[in-house]
Order: C-alpha cells, then structure tokens, then sequence
C-alpha cells in the first residue's frame, strides 16, 4: 500500500511513517517543517520514505504527493492550547484551512481510498461525570472565582454536588473549549462530509496525552510531559497546575503509530471516531512525580502551584474498548516503562538552537 503522511516530519507523523515502512508499506511524506516546531530538517527521519518539503496549505502540493496513493494519514497541524485569543486565525488557518485544500484536491482527483484523521480528545471538552443523585450529567465549564478558591473539580448543574468522573466513549457528546479544540473537531466534520460525499472510509483518531521520544522542547505548544521533561533536564522542579489531580491517559507515541497503521489498514466498513489512549488514566501530578523519579534521587520534586488556565478541563481519561474491538488496537507501553524512557529520550530542539535529533 502507498500511504501519504501529511506532517511526516512531526512528532506523531515521524513515529507513523516509520510504522509503516516497517510493515514495508510505501510512504510520502508532505511536511512543511513549520519553524515554530523544527530548528532544522529532523536527523530522526526515515529513509525509505518520500519527503515533499510543502505546506498542507498548498494545493499543488497535495497534487503532486497522491500519484498512485491507497490512504492518506492526515497529521499535519498546528498543535496545542495556544497562547490566547489571537492565535485563533493561525490555528483556522493551519487546521482547517490545510484540511479543506486537502479534501478538495481529494475530491478532485475522485480519491476513495482510507482518509485517517489525526484527532484529538479535546473534542470532549470536560470528560465523562456522573452525580450520585442525577446520574450521568454535563459538566459545566468551571468559574473563574471557583478556581481562584482551588475548588477545581466540577459539580452537578443541578444539585452542585461533587462528581465522579467516568472514562468517555467516542459517543460522548462533544464540547470544544479553547481554539485548538474547536479545529480539530472541524477537521473531523469536514473530513466525515468528505466521506459522504466520495464514499471514502474515514476515521478520526481522537488522541489522548500522547509523549515518548521526539517530543519538541521548549515551545508554547509543547505538551506538559515535555514541559516537565525540559524542566527537570535544567535542574528545575517541574510545576503542576491545580493540586496535580487532573485526570488524563498518558500514552507512548509508539502504541500512536501502531493505532494509525490499524486503522489504515482496517476493512472497508471501519469508520468513525476511536479513542486512542492507554485505558489506564493517571493524574498530571503522578505524572510529574514519575518523570522526576525517573531523572533520580538528585531531581528536584514536583511543585504544585496552585495556579490554573482558562480553557484547560479538569478530568478526561479514554474508554478504549471500540478501538480493541473494531480495530484490534491496545496499547503496549506501560505508564512506568515510558516515563523511564521519556526521561532521558532524544527531544526535538526548540526553535533557533542546534539541529533536531
């Protein structure tokens, strides 16, 4: 099969085209190498695979990658929280934008083959409550003066009592809470429309905490194993926003690249949204307290602040059982196996410093 990797460059992407040379597939790759995520061309890039040095943005970029191509893997996009409103064209642009050339130069071209779409659990917004009393409920977004008294769990809309949080499944309803969010969940809507419209199988791999090696440092974007990890690197106390109890599933890149090559793989009936997580959730704070533990007995202990970020939910953890079922997909990679790992990998310098390896 010849598979086109949009962001085959990246973090995720790389991990993914490798995957697949490995099952001797045939790889392109599509990447722009975004400055704001590479300081140079990455060392880590396999060689068996065909790198279109463009961006996603581009039409004749996409027309010149899909000759002879069975599936795409759409990776490429601008990631992260971003750093306040005004990122929000950036993020249309990179995520949505890119995707609509995509899917038009697709439609073009009469592609029918496996659309797989990079996705993201924070198309859920808060995850999965429920209220001893009501059952399950929606959470409501937290409040400003409720976070600044370090009341950070949510409560039930209707008796304001504490609530247990669930893991979700791809049939939650969705909830969208900051700009990146709101892309992802576009590129969702447009990919599936595109799947109607072409009868093309389409899949959204809805990503949980993904880490492992190749990470990029050092970024307003970067995730918080990273942020963590280049803390800890410099001699500093990785700092835990909230109390450090915020829920969320911490899984390696390496079981990322194995559910992507699943789902592209996959028969023709498999489509729709899949959870893409270890199904073993654990809190940020015993996430900075393994990545700590890993460096040894001279790291500095995590800090928790206290402080919190508007847009930032509180617990969201995966129920992975359809991607096991439908897509014969489980992770691999223990939490303690790949924090030890993660603790002295290779991470892609930041932006303007000595080149990527």
């Amino acid at each position: 099969m010849r598979v086109l990797v949009t962001g085959g460059a990246g973090f995720i992407g790389s991990h993914v085209v490798d995957a697949l040379v490995e099952e001797a597939h045939q790889v392109v790759v599509l990447d722009s190498l975004d400055p704001a995520a590479h300081a140079s061309t990455p060392t880590y890039l396999n060689p068996a695979a065909e790198y279109v040095w463009k961006d996603v943005r581009d039409r004749e970029a996409w027309m010149g990658c899909l000759d002879g191509v069975d599936a795409v893997c759409h990776q490429a996009a601008k990631v992260g929280l971003g750093r306040d409103f005004a990122d929000l064209s950036d993020y249309v642009d990179s995520n949505d934008v890119g995707t609509a050339v995509g899917l038009a130069v697709l439609h073009r071209q009469r592609f029918v083959g496996r659309l797989v779409l990079a996705s993201s659990m924070v198309v859920y917004g808060e995850g999965r409550y429920r209220c001893a009393e009501h059952g399950l409920v929606r959470a409501a977004p937290r409040r400003p003066e409720r976070l600044a008294a370090a009341s950070f769990d949510p409560t039930c809309p209707t008796c304001d009592e504490a609530l247990e949080p669930e893991a979700v499944p791809e049939e939650a309803a969705v909830d969208p809470r900051n700009i990146y969010a709101a892309t992802k969940l576009h590129q969702e809507h447009l990919c599936s429309a595109y799947g109607l419209q072409s009868g093309a199988p389409v899949v959204a791999l809805r990503y949980h905490n993904v880490y492992g090696p190749r990470m990029p440092r050092d970024t307003p974007y970067a995730g918080v194993a990273s942020i963590f990890r280049s803390s800890l690197e410099a001699g500093r106390a990785p700092v835990v926003f909230e109390d450090g109890g915020q829920l969320r599933d911490f899984v390696h890149v390496t079981d990322v690249a194995r559910a992507n090559v699943a789902a592209l793989t996959a028969g023709p009936g498999v489509t729709g949204p899949f959870n893409v997580a270890s199904g073993h959730p654990h809190t940020v704070g015993q996430m900075a307290g393994a990545l700590a533990g890993a460096f040894g007995d001279e790291a500095p202990p995590p800090e928790v602040s206290g402080d919190w970020r508007a847009g930032d939910v509180r617990h969201v953890f995966a129920a992975t059982r359809r991607a096991v079922e439908v897509l014969g997909f489980e992770a691999t990679v223990s939490f303690a196996d790949g924090m030890r790992e993660l603790a002295h990998a290779p991470l892609r310098s930041p932006v303007g410093t000595a080149a990527d390896g």
